[in-house]
């Protein structure tokens, strides 16, 4: 088992098969399971939840621990969440944005729900619909942010992307600002998701 832990990419492997494993416990106990639309549906719905989780939680903890905490950390301590920390989680923070839209897209189509929803039910005022919209405009507007704003201002001030210190300065303060106004949406964008599951 210590084998197995202190590995990250076992540990994955590990989860994802017990994670199969209860898959097909739960689907034959409900009598087998077809490869049609309702399968493909909760599949996609399971994707979109894990990499949405994973963007979330990488927002939160550059917000709530990062963040907060740089002007704590000795300076001589700092490139190595610069340097090594920063670029590692910044990697999975934009991909799981990335990720989140597309699953959200494909998952809408596959419901039948995706005009509907990209119009906030303006035609045929489904609450459902409309508050599904809200969060999906409200996370396309996110993950716009992550991709053309936060890290594009974050290759500058990680120095992954060379330029003087007075713009370095300025691209940490954007990404900041930005990686904020995102914490800001995230929880009207969390309550519109939940709250659809419980509207008609």
């Amino acid at each position: 088992m210590l084998k197995l832990l202190s590995s990250l990419s076992k540990t994955i492997y590990a989860s994802s098969s017990l994670a199969i494993i209860v898959f097909l416990i739960l689907f034959f106990l409900n009598g087998g399971f077809a490869f049609d639309d309702i399968f493909w549906s909760w599949l996609c719905r399971f994707l979109h939840v894990c990499v949405a989780i994973m963007w979330i939680g990488l927002l939160w903890y550059f917000n709530f621990v990062q963040i907060p905490n740089m002007s704590k950390i000795p300076e001589e301590q700092k490139p190595a969440i610069g340097k090594v920390i920063a670029p590692a989680a910044l990697f999975y923070f934009r991909w799981a944005a990335f990720l989140t839209i597309i699953s959200g897209f494909i998952l809408a189509l596959l419901n039948g729900y995706l005009y509907d929803a990209m119009t906030l039910s303006i035609n045929s005022n489904v609450p459902k619909h409309t508050a599904i919209g809200i969060g999906m405009w409200l996370g396309i507007i996110m993950a716009f942010n992550v991709w053309f704003i936060i890290w594009p201002n974050q290759k500058r001030a990680l120095g992954i992307v060379e330029c003087d210190q007075e713009l370095k300065a300025k691209s940490a303060k954007t990404a900041m600002l930005v990686s904020r106004a995102n914490t800001l949406l995230s929880l009207p964008m969390l309550l519109s998701m939940v709250a659809a599951q419980n509207l008609y």
